[in-house]
């Protein structure tokens, strides 16, 4: 893989029709050529991410529509056509053979006089079940939540594909669900095969409630049950998904996963999500007991985070909005806003108390990327202070560390440093917490709720801190574990802040093992 701009990233969409407002309603839109954006240096500038996904152009926030089909990963999400601020949220694209290497498509969805294109879902209707394709051709579909501008209403519309994901359609007999309700919102479509039909997991966001539906054909759809208050209600819920995943560890045992994001009320403060375990019946969701809310990510900057239908193998594939919004609109990049965090394949594992604990870890294609490493370390002891590894570990690279307290109260390791700055990924042994303090990563002025310090109980394996590090040139995401815990957060280092240290304090830190592989640029 060449570690110059791939040559795709240049495309942009300008969208040059109006659209139809009555009858299907088609989508036009006009996508300027790679050549006609010759010059421009696209997917280089300062804070712009090497092995994660951002818009060429403009804002970002929430996924949508994570689907695979025929041999392609699409993403969609919400984007602003129109400037780098939220606004205008339409549908934007982008798709990949690998989960890695992404090519930004047209816009697929835009916005019009009357709605915003909100948060949604998007489906193989591969029995054509909704009529919108044919036995031949079935259609893809989209399931979206449209805003009504004048009133602010939310309801349930659709849009359909028939050249694989290409155009869009809005389908005439839009809204398929209307309760009549301002908070109402970003529907999860999937199929569920015992019980023949498709079934929706929808926000009443206000209310702190899951909401599921069925239907046989994507358009009629029939209340089945209510989930909630429960967990962290701290702000309004927003995103759900549902699906199920086998235990590890406890042969022949499944159990469902009941995704709810929430804004603000999450552990580093402002946005972020938060799981449930239990059963589905394809009817209710039922959850297993549990004593506090579980997370999927303490860090600051994991939101939104959903998973793909009909991955390969079985394969559970999420992926999140890497942003906040306490300060999303704030952060320093330009000439985009936003970024998604990095594909993670998600598994549940059983736990001593005989609950189940969802894992995470970034999708094996990530490996695709590594160079050779860079450093290779194993059973040196450290002493007290800091001791630095790389001078210069570059801008985009992967860490796995097994870390043995050896005195030190408080040790982990130093990345981004240089230039008096720093991002500290550590463990504090008294508090038994893991910790990422991005307080002096960098620049933290754009807002007071950025320079932090975000933490997530851990307890030492056998003694061990086991981290697995993806940073990259604005970012740090955090699996330990064994993915067990996560903390993803933004930083913003000036160009000196190459370096890559350990850090213990009051004693010192015993290395049994870590390797450091540079990445190649995903574009």
């Amino acid at each position: 893989m060449p570690d110059t701009p791939h040559r795709h990233v240049t495309r942009r969409t300008v969208l040059t029709a109006a659209l139809a407002l009555a009858g299907t309603g088609a989508l036009s839109v006009r996508s300027v050529s790679p050549a006609a954006a010759a010059g421009r240096r696209a997917y280089d500038e300062p804070y712009r991410p090497q092995v994660h996904f951002s818009p060429a152009r403009n804002w970002m926030n929430d996924p949508n529509g994570l689907l695979h089909h025929d041999g392609t990963y699409h993403l969609f999400f919400q984007y602003n056509p129109a400037g780098n601020t939220w606004g205008n949220m339409s549908w934007g694209h982008a798709t990949s053979p690998d989960l890695v290497h992404w090519e930004e498509r047209p816009v697929a969805i835009p916005h019009d006089e009357e709605e915003m294109v909100f948060s949604g879902s998007a489906v193989f209707d591969r029995d054509n079940t909704s009529g919108l394709g044919t036995a031949a051709a079935p259609p893809l579909v989209a399931v979206y939540t449209s805003m009504v501008k004048a009133t602010g209403r939310q309801r349930q519309s659709l849009a359909f594909s028939t050249d694989g994901g290409e155009t869009w359609t809005r389908y005439a007999g839009n809204p398929v669900l209307d309760i009549g309700s301002d908070n109402f919102r970003d529907p999860k479509v999937f199929w569920h095969a015992p019980t023949d039909r498709w079934v929706m997991a929808l926000a009443l966001s206000a209310e702190h409630r899951i909401r599921f539906y069925a239907s046989p054909d994507l358009k009629t759809w029939t209340h089945l049950s209510d989930f909630g208050p429960a967990g962290a209600t701290g702000g309004v819920w927003e995103c759900p998904d549902l699906f199920e995943l086998p235990v590890a560890g406890a042969p022949g045992r499944r159990r469902w996963v009941l995704i709810v994001n929430l804004n603000p009320g999450g552990p580093a403060g402002g946005s972020a999500g938060q799981y449930f375990t239990g059963d589905f019946d394809g009817t209710t969701f039922t959850a297993d007991p549990q004593d506090a809310p579980r997370w999927l990510d303490h860090g600051a900057d994991a939101y939104a985070g959903v998973t793909y239908n009909d991955a390969p193998d079985g394969r559970r594939i999420l992926i999140a909005w890497m942003n906040n919004w306490l300060y999303g609109e704030k952060i320093p990049t330009d000439p985009w806003r936003s970024a998604m965090g990095f594909p993670r394949e998600l598994g549940l594992r059983a736990a001593a108390d005989d609950s189940a604990v969802l894992v995470q870890q970034p999708v094996a294609e990530l490996a695709t990327l590594r160079r050779r490493p860079a450093l290779r370390i194993a059973g040196r002891r450290i002493p007290a202070g800091t001791s630095r590894l790389l001078r210069d570990a570059a801008l985009t690279y992967e860490v796995e560390a097994e870390l043995r307290p050896d005195g030190a109260q408080r040790c982990g390791l130093e990345v981004r440093s240089g230039g008096g700055q720093r991002t500290r990924i550590g463990y504090d042994l008294a508090g038994g917490e893991l910790y990422v303090d991005r307080t002096a990563s960098g620049d933290v002025g754009f807002s007071a709720d950025f320079p932090a310090v975000h933490r997530a109980p851990l307890a030492l394996t056998d003694g061990v801190l086991k981290l697995r590090v993806l940073v990259d040139r604005s970012s740090v995401e955090v699996f330990a574990a064994d993915g067990a815990v996560c903390l993803t957060d933004q930083i913003f280092p000036g160009p000196d802040a190459t370096g890559l240290a350990t850090f213990a304090e009051e004693g010192g830190v015993r290395v049994e093992r870590l390797t450091v592989w540079p990445l190649r640029s995903a574009w």
